[in-house]
């Protein structure tokens, strides 16, 4: 009954996520799961959480939806559906509305399975796959790839996060470069060394190629 529900489950994000543009697409929404399966096997949480929350955690995500309100609502209708029991559907819509990064202004949901569904999100923001989707995204909202005017920003709010003028690069300091020690997983702190170490190379690869075209 449970793999029936999350396949169901799978069917309609993948539907609902065709064609988007921004990097939150279902390619995304596959290898979260994918990851958040394999880690939350070694971490012992269960998986029919696991699977859910990470299925649906960008439904309900403002790089996506308009209200947030709306999507957390449509998420809880459609659980209700499929027939999800009640503190399953509470445990998985905690999960999704506390673990985006947000300027480093959300607090996670304590349990396990939100931890784990976190460092699965957060893997796929980081490495070869993270850059690809950093440069998709800055193109979307009509980011630069890289602008010396700017500066990182340590400090924002949520407002300030989303709204305020920065480049692809830039973020690479604003939150990605954060995520390896903000794992929350043995198991994830483990997958995101090698995926950290190649963004830093990425990045003096990157610098070099600008100053020498400074030069």
């Amino acid at each position: 009954m449970n793999e029936e529900i999350v396949l169901s489950t799978a069917e309609m994000v993948r539907s609902k996520l065709s064609g988007e543009g921004s990097g939150h697409d279902w390619f995304h929404i596959e290898r979260v799961w994918r990851n958040a399966v394999k880690i939350g096997k070694a971490e012992k949480a269960d998986l029919f959480v696991v699977q859910l929350a990470a299925l649906l955690h960008d439904l309900a995500d403002d790089k996506i939806v308009a209200s947030e309100a709306e999507g957390v609502s449509e998420i809880n209708y459609w659980l209700e559906g499929e027939g999800v029991p009640s503190n399953v559907i509470e445990h998985v819509l905690t999960i999704i509305q506390t673990m985006s990064f947000k300027g480093g202004n959300n607090h996670l949901y304590g349990s396990l399975e939100a931890k784990v569904v976190q460092d699965a999100d957060r893997l796929d923001a980081i490495g070869a796959i993270g850059i690809a989707r950093t440069f998709t995204y800055a193109g979307s909202v009509g980011s630069p790839i890289f602008d010396p005017q700017y500066t990182v920003r340590e400090e924002m709010t949520k407002k300030e996060y989303r709204e305020e003028k920065s480049s692809a690069i830039h973020h690479f300091y604003e939150k990605l470069l954060k995520l390896k020690d903000l794992m929350n997983t043995e198991t994830a702190i483990q997958m995101a060394e090698e995926r950290h170490q190649f963004m830093e190379i990425y990045l003096e690869q990157f610098f070099k190629e600008y100053a020498d075209e400074e030069g």
